[in-house]
């Protein structure tokens, strides 16, 4: 896909927004699901409404010589410069290192040169919250305090019993230690998409960054020993080693495997191709990221999105809206 910069993606998301949603076949509206992160969240000035609290880095990334027998996408072929950025999921931009149950983030701007770009967006878990818009508004708006200030647990224990695959993410989270860094955690794409290699093969696949250098996570005690915000001085110190690095595998699907449900994850055992390695290199300052979007319908040639998927074409509506919004916060 053609855009200039990280602010080009921002812009054709923005054109899109500008664009009818009923081809989405959504009710909830942009507007809508901003607005319910900030009822759980508040309002930050220049802030994201999600994934408010994060840190902006530069690196690179390498294809593996198998990658382009799968996908025909230009940084398959050859290695190009990224953008990325960690993040903690929320909109809290003062949100706790140390949680648990809160998904990390890294999503991945890859320069394809001449005005080209693509982009991951992947979370510490291979699950999201919710299967519609208007079924994540109505988590949002279920977990939201009240005018008291407090959250309403009968409410919340009824949705969930209704909605049991919004339980799912909270559920792995909280199987598996607190990670030490966010340049230990695994990144899971929710989303299915369609890869088609020079040949015209196709295949379906799911994205999964696993880190190069394999350390345990934080035991519950250990974490809380290292307060609030230790991942800023963490990757701080860890960089000034060496470069953080993920191999990206895709996980190919097989006949059967649900490929328009992000709560849904695919059963174990299914084969893997190593595509690349991202190598995170330093810090950029947050102006670098914040100017535009991580797009996750940002696609090269050689990557198509799943049909069906009601959430993936919401996500870029959601942050053309947040990103205006910061823009004039």
């Amino acid at each position: 896909m053609r855009t200039p910069s990280l602010c080009g993606a921002a812009a054709l998301a923005l054109a899109l927004f500008a664009a009818p949603i009923a081809a989405a076949a959504q009710e909830a509206q942009p507007d809508d699901l901003v607005n319910a992160l900030n009822g759980v969240f508040g309002k930050h000035a220049g802030k994201r409404a999600a994934h408010a609290k994060g840190i902006c880095l530069k690196g690179s990334f390498t294809p593996t010589a198998e990658a382009a027998t799968l996908s025909k996408a230009p940084h398959f072929s050859a290695a190009v410069p990224v953008t990325a950025r960690f993040s903690l999921g929320g909109g809290n931009p003062a949100a706790s290192d140390m949680q648990k149950d809160n998904a990390r983030g890294l999503a991945v701007h890859f320069d394809l040169g001449k005005g080209n770009t693509t982009d991951l967006v992947m979370i510490s878990a291979p699950v999201f919250v919710a299967k519609t818009p208007e079924q994540f508004v109505e988590l949002l708006k279920t977990v939201a305090p009240g005018p008291d200030g407090k959250q309403d647990a009968d409410k919340i224990a009824a949705f969930f019993k209704a909605n049991p695959e919004s339980t799912r993410q909270g559920a792995w989270l909280n199987a598996r230690p607190v990670p030490a860094s966010y340049a230990t955690a695994q990144y899971f794409g929710v989303h299915a998409f369609t890869v088609t290699n020079a040949n015209g093969d196709k295949h379906v696949i799911k994205w999964k960054f696993v880190p190069v250098k394999d350390e345990q996570g934080l035991s519950d005690e250990d974490a809380k020993g290292k307060g609030d915000d230790f991942y800023s001085a963490e990757l701080k110190d860890r960089l000034g080693k060496g470069p953080a690095q993920f191999d990206l595998y895709a996980i190919l699907g097989e006949p059967g495997d649900p490929e328009d449900d992000p709560t849904a994850e695919w059963p174990e055992g299914r084969k893997e191709l190593k595509m690349g390695t991202l190598a995170i290199t330093a810090e950029e300052p947050d102006a670098t990221c914040d100017a535009g979007i991580f797009d996750p319908n940002n696609l090269a040639d050689g990557i198509e999105a799943p049909k069906n998927d009601k959430i993936l074409p919401m996500r870029s509506l959601d942050y053309a809206v947040s990103f205006g919004r910061r823009q004039t916060n």
